[in-house]
């Protein structure tokens, strides 16, 4: 298949396609004509590349994952390589989401500190009314 057919059942650009492969993720290969083609190992390995960018690998992240392919393996994730990248991205999301939980914790914990002080100051009667938060029409 040539460029446009792999991009249309990719789901991707010709753009991004030129792209891998000038960053040697997908094979160069020409025709008689100098028509790039492509076949269904290469929608294979494509489709490998985009599943784990949707879970958040970076391009160069795929490739162990790619090279295992190619290598003849059935999945690209059976590789030594392959499982050290995911083992990274796990360390890496673990990290991610302590950080989230911390900052969660510091929104809660100022939340309950402003809403304590709305109610000392509303079961006050401060005779000077608080600043207006609410928008107003």
């Amino acid at each position: 298949m040539r460029i446009g057919e792999l991009a249309e059942r990719a789901g991707t650009s010709t753009r991004t396609l030129r792209y891998y492969e000038s960053r040697g993720l997908l094979p160069a290969r020409r025709d008689g004509n100098g028509y790039r083609t492509y076949d269904e190992e290469d929608l294979r390995l494509l489709r490998q590349i985009r599943t784990l960018q949707d879970f958040g690998f970076d391009l160069e992240e795929t490739r162990p994952f790619v090279e295992c392919l190619r290598a003849g393996h059935p999945s690209g994730d059976s590789c030594p390589a392959s499982l050290a990248v995911y083992r990274r991205k796990l360390t890496e999301l673990d990290g991610l989401i302590g950080r989230l939980g911390e900052v969660r914790d510091q929104v809660a914990s100022q939340l309950a500190e402003a809403e304590a002080e709305a109610e000392a100051e509303a079961g006050a009667g401060a005779e000077t009314p608080g600043p207006r938060c609410e928008m107003t029409g």
